[in-house]
């Protein structure tokens, strides 16, 4: 199984695990998260690229291979993702590197560049 097959797999399941709990918060921060990037005064592309570059710098894989995925099928070009990896390696400094490296694989298999 690629990396992608096994994070979205692993992700549906966990995130239905996670609503069948039928908690109101839990349900709303979910709601919320998926409204907060939809288009609005700023476009779902730029948002997602936003999202990237602070889950580089909060250093959350999960979180790097969810925004690289939607950045993917937005149609972000590998120029504006090493742009994205240069902003998080600039405000993050030299710990995000290893998540680069970890997110630069993931593009890779996504654009078939692995």
């Amino acid at each position: 199984m690629s990396i992608k097959e096994d994070f979205d797999a692993y992700r549906e399941k966990m995130n239905a695990r996670i609503l069948e709990s039928n908690d109101k918060v839990i349900k709303r921060i979910f709601g919320v998260d998926t409204l907060a990037y939809k288009d609005g005064a700023l476009d779902a592309k730029t948002k997602e690229m936003l999202g990237l570059v602070a889950s580089m710098v909060l250093r959350c894989d999960d979180c790097i291979k969810y925004h690289i995925e939607k950045c993917h099928e937005l149609g972000c070009t590998t120029d504006e993702i090493f742009e994205v990896f240069g902003i998080a390696n600039l405000v993050g400094g030299t710990i995000v590197i290893p998540h680069t490296r970890r997110a630069v694989e993931f593009w890779d298999e996504l654009t078939g560049n692995a």
